[in-house]
C-alpha cells in the first residue's frame, strides 16, 4: 500500500531527539526552538500521536529539558549519534507508527543521523525543519540540503498539525488552532 500524501495521527509518531538540558543553552535561538517544539508536541498529546525521545549520554549532557519532558510518552536513551545503532531502540518504539516525525538537536549530527537511520530501517521520517536545531544556522542549513538531497520529506510543525487535524470539524480543532496561533 503506497504512502499516504498526508501524515494521520494513526501512523505517525514523534521522534524528540536530544533537547537536553545541558545542550539546549548552545543552540541557536534555542527558546523560540523550545516553544515551537512544545507546541509540535501539545498537539500530538491532544491528536494521540506517541511522543518518543532520545537523550545522548545522559549522565553527561543531562535530561531532556524540564518544558518537554512532561509531554514525552517515553525516553530511549543512547550513546550513538544515529539512535538506530543501538541495540535497544527499534524494539522500544511504538509499533504501526512508520511515519516518524523528527526534532530536536542537532539538527546536522543527531537528527541526521537518525532520520538517515529511520529510512535504512524501512521506516518513513519526516524532518520537523522548524523544530530542529544546531548551534550554527550554517549547519542546520547543511542538515536540511543533506535531507533533501537523500530525497526525505521535510515540513513545519503547522503543517503536521493541520495534516493531523484533517478539518474544521475535528474534536479537537480549536485547542490545536489555539496552538497554531500563539506562535
Amino acid at each position: 500500500m503506497p504512502t499516504p500524501l498526508t501524515l494521520s495521527t494513526h501512523d505517525s509518531m514523534v521522534l524528540l531527539v536530544d533537547m537536553q538540558s545541558a545542550l539546549l543553552p548552545a543552540i541557536h535561538e534555542s527558546q523560540a526552538l523550545l516553544s515551537r517544539a512544545s507546541r509540535l508536541l501539545r498537539a500530538a498529546q491532544l491528536l494521540g500521536v506517541p511522543v518518543f525521545a532520545t537523550e545522548h549520554c545522559a549522565d553527561k549532557i543531562g535530561g531532556t529539558s524540564p518544558e518537554l519532558k512532561p509531554l514525552v510518552d517515553h525516553v530511549i536513551h543512547k550513546t550513538h549519534f544515529d539512535a538506530t545503532l543501538e541495540q535497544h531502540f527499534q524494539p522500544q518504539l511504538p509499533t504501526g507508527r512508520s511515519r516518524v516525525l523528527l526534532i530536536g538537536t542537532e539538527a546536522h549530527v543527531c537528527v541526521l543521523q537518525t532520520g538517515l537511520g529511520l529510512a535504512r530501517l524501512g521506516l518513513q521520517p519526516v524532518l520537523v525543519t522548524d523544530c530542529i536545531g544546531s548551534r550554527k544556522v550554517s549547519d542546520h542549513r547543511a542538515a536540511c540540503h543533506r535531507w533533501a538531497d537523500r530525497g526525505l520529506e521535510r515540513i513545519s510543525a503547522e503543517m503536521a498539525m493541520f495534516e493531523w487535524l484533517g478539518s474544521p470539524a475535528h474534536p479537537q480543532f480549536r485547542e490545536v488552532l489555539a496552538l497554531i496561533k500563539a506562535g
